[in-house]
């Protein structure tokens, strides 16, 4: 049974009609309640752009049945649990559970672990509670809800049709006619219920399901062989598939007919005022045009000639087929649109239509009747008037139009044939002139039965005695004279056109075998003029090689080449024989070619003279390349040797100013005998300079017997020379500060030491870390607290004042050197703090500028900036922070 409670007390909540579990079994009942629940979510889940497949596998995670709920509850559930463990699917089933409880069901022995289990019987079962609830429940027909009402709402709407009485859900359904009946009641347009029969249950219940599906945006929630093959459908899936009609058709009809009603009297109002306008526009249209046609009709005058009588009679046809339908129809319809405008007014309880004064239809139709009898006399008076003019010279006209059409016709068509025009046309010309020529003789036999006419024509008139019959005749006789010399000049031209465009094919043939040939063989020609002159630059005698053998491979076709020069010549030759023989005029060139016998000879001499120049170009250049070769292995010898020395000596000179050896005298000895021999090697650079010009004068660019080029000789050996020069200039500084500074040479070599050692890349200069480093390694103490980095920055401003990130060995010697006197200085200052201090044990930085002199003041201030605010008395420091900014943490 269905374990559905609520707080209602419908009667479709009783035992009898609960949902049995046992019968949910038969694989009939089952199959239906799968495709009708299944069908019934997918209506509401496509409205969130989804559907199911499988009703009792989609719903285990437990995400579209909250979705579901969501959608036809118009509420939002909590948020779903998004991971895939089957702890997460329980917590989404169960949230859409409690969501079913908190709107008064009471779920029983249907839980979340057989929904995610995807148990059939629960699922389903659950399912039709859900559709119980949201739609089934809230239907209400005359005090009845839930499923009376909606067997009631069933009964009222199919009562009228005969073969259709619903007492139930199931059996009454079978044959079709209730879902036809329902669909027919509120949308008659959609199925035609009369051919519908009882005995056809398929068709009536595809029908209806059909329609349904494409109309009403009703899903196919049953299948009619199921329906009909079951001896009792399933009464659930009938239920929510004729609930899906109620809800579809209920809302709509109230608000329809509201709509159409308000719809209907203001479209009948606007309708009605319209009709009014029309007719008043109309009438007056129609009044207009009698008035003025009336007068036109009325005109009597006659004509003399027969021309002039057909054109009115052509304007009278005219005005019946053109002009006068028109208006049959207007006033037609002027009359429908007063009497439908009457009565409209009538069945409105209006006023009837009063038109303007002269516009009513009785008006119209007596000056229609005025229009009418003017038209029939006109008519009568113009048919008398063409029958007296034809009797008098319709067969004279017909002579007269038939010879001058022929005569117009044959008008210069005896010069025509008579013309040599083929003697000068091309092979194209004379195709066209006998294609023209086929066209005229057709044109000529279809004029034969003109002529035929003609005398045919003329023979009656002189029956008739035709007045003016010696002048026809005339006509007539020079009319076939001409006619027979055409045929004689037609036939004399066609032989001429047809023996000229045999031996113009001919001569064409050989155009075009002398065009294929010629083209290639000019290309050819044009190509080697354009190499044997074509300038070349080769760097190599390789390259000079490389052309010099293709030169002479060319060389080895010119004999095949002129074979083929003579053979062309000899197809012009052919041209020119055929010509001669059958006096063909030649004034045209060859169609297929541009190319000259005279222009072949020409470029043929100009290729033979070229060969010879190209010859002597190649030799010269052979030999250029030759010299060019040896002044490359020259320049290529000395760099060679110069190169490597530039580098051995720059990196013997590096050793020199790292490497600690005996004192800076002996290193800068060792130097200055260095930059001697440096010196010495000069000669053999301009030697090297005096090969290079030579190379550059002969324009040679690369060398492949060396990488050294003269810009790297040139510029390694100024490093050398700048490189001796500095080092000399470093040494005999740092020589110059140890004197100044009284540093020893032991001190001076544990600097050295020092600086070599952090210095890794023997580079000659410290980064700021590297200079850190050595400073900490020579007994400074510098943290990595604020007051350190303070110290440190303080450094770095003395020895890199310019702030280039690097610090050179004589920074670092001026800055230690600039160190050991401001220890002494410090001794002197420390050695007179009680004289200065007094009995206050402190001392500030006014005392400081009054007592001492104005170098050591500045120093001492300078170092006390950083621990000043740090002692009790404010701008002092008592004898223990004094002597800390003075000598530092370590020292003291």
């Amino acid at each position: 049974m269905d374990h559905y409670d609520s707080h209602h007390t419908n009667d479709y909540m009783q035992p009898e009609d609960d949902w049995d579990r046992d019968l949910l079994l038969d694989p009939a009942w089952e199959k239906q309640q799968r495709k009708t629940f299944t069908a019934w979510c997918n209506s509401h889940l496509r409205k969130a752009g989804t559907q199911i497949e499988n009703i009792d596998e989609d719903f285990r995670d437990g995400l579209k049945l909250m979705l579901l709920l969501e959608v036809i509850s118009g509420e939002r559930l909590p948020k779903p649990e998004r991971g895939k463990m089957r702890v997460h699917r329980i917590s989404n089933v169960n949230k859409a559970l409690d969501f079913i409880a908190s709107k008064g069901v009471k779920l029983v022995s249907i839980g979340a672990e057989e929904i995610v289990d995807g148990n059939a019987k629960m699922t389903l079962g659950m399912i039709w509670t859900i559709i119980l609830r949201f739609a089934i429940q809230d239907i209400s027909v005359e005090e009845t809800s839930a499923k009376e009402g909606l067997l009631l709402w069933c009964q009222r709407k199919t009562a009228p049709y005969k073969n259709v009485n619903i007492q139930n859900f199931h059996i009454s359904w079978k044959d079709g006619l209730g879902f036809c009946a329902l669909i027919h009641r509120h949308r008659p347009e959609l199925i035609d219920y009369g051919k519908l029969r009882k005995d056809d249950p398929y068709t009536n219940l595809n029908t209806a399901f059909d329609v349904a599906e494409r109309f009403l945006d009703i899903p196919k929630m049953l299948d009619a062989e199921d329906i009909v093959g079951t001896a009792r459908p399933d009464e659930k899936a009938i239920m929510t598939y004729v609930s899906s009609f109620y809800h579809a058709f209920s809302g709509a009809q109230k608000a329809e007919t509201a709509a159409n009603r308000i719809c209907k009297v203001l479209a009948v109002n606007q309708e009605n005022e319209q009709l009014m306008e029309d007719y008043e526009r109309l009438a007056s249209d129609l009044l207009e045009w009698i008035r003025r046609t009336i007068p036109w009709l009325e005109n009597r005058a006659p004509e003399n000639t027969m021309q002039a009588m057909q054109q009115k009679l052509e304007d009278f046809r005219d005005y019946r087929r053109l002009h006068k339908p028109p208006k049959v129809q207007e006033k037609c319809q002027l009359e429908i649109n007063f009497n439908t405008l009457q009565t409209k007014l009538r069945l409105s309880n209006r006023p009837a239509f009063m038109p303007s004064e002269g516009k009513m239809v009785s008006d119209i139709n007596n000056a229609w009747g005025g229009l009418e009898q003017a038209e029939k006399g006109y008519e009568e008076w113009l048919l008398n008037e063409i029958r007296r003019l034809e009797r008098l010279d319709h067969l004279a006209e017909k002579f007269r139009q038939k010879a001058s059409i022929h005569e117009s016709w044959t008008d210069g068509k005896e010069s025509m044939l008579q013309k040599r025009d083929y003697e000068t046309a091309s092979l194209s010309e004379i195709k066209a002139l006998l294609k023209k020529h086929e066209a005229f003789e057709s044109d000529l036999a279809a004029h034969q039965d003109r002529v035929e006419q003609i005398a045919a024509i003329a023979q009656e008139l002189n029956e008739l005695d035709y007045y003016d019959s010696p002048s026809v005749n005339a006509r007539c006789q020079k009319i076939c004279d001409q006619w027979d010399n055409l045929g004689v000049l037609t036939q004399k031209r066609r032989e001429a056109l047809e023996k000229t465009e045999k031996l113009l094919e001919t001569i064409d043939q050989l155009y075009l075998e002398y065009a294929k040939r010629a083209a290639p063989f000019n290309n050819w020609m044009e190509g080697a003029m354009e190499d044997l002159q074509d300038t070349f630059i080769v760097h190599t005698i390789e390259e000079i090689q490389g052309l010099s053998m293709a030169h002479e491979q060319f060389k080895a076709t010119l004999p095949e080449a002129d074979k083929e020069r003579q053979a062309i010549l000899g197809i012009h030759n052919e041209v020119m024989k055929i010509a001669q023989t059958y006096h063909v005029n030649m004034s045209g060139t060859n169609p297929y070619s541009t190319i000259s016998t005279q222009e072949i000879n020409s470029k043929w001499d100009r290729v033979r003279q070229l060969v010879p120049k190209r010859d002597q170009a190649l030799m010269e250049e052979h030999a250029r390349q030759q010299q060019n070769e040896r002044l490359r292995k020259q320049f290529a010898a000395q760099a060679n040797v110069i190169g490597p020395w530039i580098q051995t000596k720059m990196q013997e000179i590096g050793r020199i100013a790292i490497e600690m050896h005996g004192t800076l005298e002996d290193q800068i000895n060792h130097l200055r005998q260095y930059e001697k021999n440096i010196v010495n090697y000069k000669p053999k650079i301009d030697q090297l300079e005096s090969d290079h010009q030579q190379i550059q004068e002969a324009l040679i660019f690369d060398n492949k017997h060396t990488n050294y080029t003269m810009e790297h000789i040139r510029v390694g050996w100024e490093q050398l020379l700048t490189t001796i020069a500095r080092t000399i200039n470093e040494v005999e500084n740092q020589i110059l500060t140890r004197d100044a500074k009284g540093i020893s040479q032991e001190q001076m070599n544990e600097f050295r030491n020092s600086f070599n050692h952090f210095d890794r890349e023997h580079s000659g200069t410290l980064g700021p870390e590297e200079f850190k480093a050595c400073l900490i390694s020579l007994g400074y103490d510098i943290g990595n607290d604020p007051q350190g980095e303070a110290e440190f920055a303080r450094i770095m401003g003395i020895v890199d004042p310019n702030r280039l990130g690097v610090v050179t060995f004589q920074a670092f010697i001026d800055f230690m050197s600039r160190e050991t006197a401001d220890t002494d200085t410090a001794d002197q200052v420390m050695a007179s703090f009680k004289v200065l201090a007094g009995d206050k044990n402190y001392i500030t930085a006014d005392e400081l500028r009054r007592e001492l002199p104005p170098d050591q003041a500045e120093y001492c201030i300078a170092r006390m900036a950083p621990y000043i605010g740090h002692d009790a008395v404010p701008g002092a420091l008592d004898y223990m922070s004094f002597s800390t900014a003075l000598y530092g943490e370590s020292d003291l």
